[in-house]
């Protein structure tokens, strides 16, 4: 499990005075990037033709972020397929506690040489599951 700290700025914040949706699409990014980056060498995986691709995201809005809010996500795994994986990450806001956005995302681990998604085996299937029971714990 991971967790990042993000305070809302105004650059973050659309017409209406709150985040736009777009912008949470790019805090989860930056979230599961601080994810694979503390339990696995991405240069490494890179270096071997791997990349981890996201084919689907579904996010549930309930509460709208405000500008100088400082919000909370927490990103972890919880679902290991034989070809993709689940993270689910959610956005509390830090001073209340309330839940403000969830989502489901999927990923694939593609092999870049041959440009398609390959099976969750071996190594990476060890570095997988050593990410969810982090998450777990």
């Amino acid at each position: 499990m991971q967790q990042t700290t993000l305070t809302v700025r105004g650059y973050h914040i659309d017409v209406y005075g709150h985040v736009n949706n777009a912008r949470y699409l790019e805090f989860m990014e930056d979230g599961r990037w601080a994810l694979f980056s503390s339990m696995t060498d991405l240069n490494a995986w890179s270096e071997r033709g791997l990349a981890f691709v996201v084919v689907n995201i579904n996010i549930d809005y309930r509460r709208a972020a405000h500008m100088h809010d400082v919000l909370t996500l927490t990103t972890r795994l919880v679902e290991i397929g034989s070809r993709n994986a689940v993270l689910e990450q959610q956005f509390h806001h830090q001073e209340s506690g309330q839940l403000l956005a969830s989502a489901r995302v999927t990923f694939v681990v593609v092999d870049t040489r041959l440009q398609k998604a390959i099976s969750i085996e071996g190594e990476m299937l060890d570095m997988l599951q050593a990410m969810q029971a982090a998450g777990q714990a």
